[in-house]
């Protein structure tokens, strides 16, 4: 497909510490999770889970697909931000790999809602986080279907679910990596777990349609994934680095970093901006941020009044300030241009 005009609104959500809502300083209406209707099209949440990975899909008529649940210390933030968005049933869960970081609350989550099918590649573990997913599979009467290349999923009417990694074996649990291509009407998503280099170039070499709007960057952002080559044949206007706040890991890198701005990609990432929810109808996709505190009352965050004042790049780099991130002193979305959470790179 073409790759399409995208509107790109910014929404930020907060779910309030106290029952309160806070008044808004701003005319936008914004939605909140209880007001964002699976019947007003798709839904993508990329759930903030620290430096792990989870996906949440709604399609149009409400039906869900769970990609991944983070690590097993985010596995009450997961369930939580389901029951958040009224979610009582997952009719496709997906394990992408054994990690731990993808892998680690699947277990919570099988034991809390209903389940239709379970996919996860044919690799195995030794790892007790990976042990007790397979119990909570045991434990549900559910079965395993093996996830690979080639496998098209039964979900929604009018949207299509293709399944295109892993494309050959591998010992390594990242080249193994389940990688799912999801297309509703003239938008695309593509999301790549850890999928690497080699998995990339086995995509490639295999033909099948990469091309994406939305692209959820391999591997955190690690400089093993997202090739040059892999990106120019994916063609996405909007990326998603679902990464930890100052992970251990360096993630991502500026690599990567530097090769989707150097493409024209636009930069969304749960360390700066907490959980990202992608919406479309079929023809557009708009973008807003959600983040999960203990309550349901959704309200708006306004940007608050900076304490330092920058009213150019030029300015901030006088200062030797140079780049702002969101949260510093100085930063505002005026100077963002590429709205990444960094000012003035």
């Amino acid at each position: 497909m073409t790759r399409k005009k995208w509107l790109l609104l910014i929404l930020v959500v907060i779910l309030a510490l106290t029952g309160c809502a806070t008044k808004a300083t701003t005319s936008r209406t914004v939605p909140t999770s209880n007001e964002i209707n699976p019947s007003h099209g798709l839904q993508v949440h990329f759930i903030d889970v620290g430096q792990g990975a989870s996906q949440l899909i709604i399609g149009p008529t409400g039906k869900t697909i769970l990609i991944d649940a983070g690590n097993n210390d985010q596995e009450k933030v997961v369930v939580t931000y389901l029951k958040q968005q009224k979610i009582s049933r997952l009719d496709i869960v997906i394990g992408t790999h054994p990690d731990a970081d993808h892998v680690g609350g699947l277990d919570a989550v099988i034991d809390s809602f209903e389940i239709g099918k379970v996919y996860m590649p044919k690799i195995q573990s030794n790892t007790k986080t990976f042990e007790d997913v397979l119990i909570a599979i045991k434990n549900k009467g559910l079965k395993v279907s093996t996830a690979k290349a080639g496998l098209i999923l039964d979900w929604e009417p009018g949207i299509t679910v293709n399944m295109i990694a892993p494309v050959e074996q591998s010992k390594d649990t990242n080249e193994m990596s389940a990688v799912v291509h999801l297309t509703y009407g003239n938008v695309a998503f593509l999301f790549t777990a850890d999928a690497e280099a080699k998995s990339e170039q086995a995509m490639l070499d295999s033909k099948v349609n990469l091309k994406s709007d939305v692209l959820m960057v391999g591997h955190h952002g690690s400089d093993s994934s997202t090739t040059q080559a892999f990106l120019d044949a994916v063609q996405p206007s909007l990326a998603v680095i679902q990464v930890g706040k100052d992970n251990k890991y360096g993630h991502p890198k500026k690599t990567i970093l530097d090769r989707l701005r150097a493409s024209g990609v636009t930069i969304l990432r749960n360390d700066l901006l907490g959980s990202i929810v992608v919406t479309s109808d079929g023809n557009e996709i708009a973008t807003g941020t959600i983040k999960l505190n203990s309550t349901s009352t959704a309200v708006l965050d306004p940007e608050p009044e900076p304490t330092v004042v920058y009213n150019s790049c030029a300015e901030v780099r006088a200062a030797g300030k140079s780049p702002l991130h969101r949260g510093d002193p100085g930063y505002s979305t005026k100077l963002d241009r590429d709205k990444d959470g960094i000012a003035c790179e």
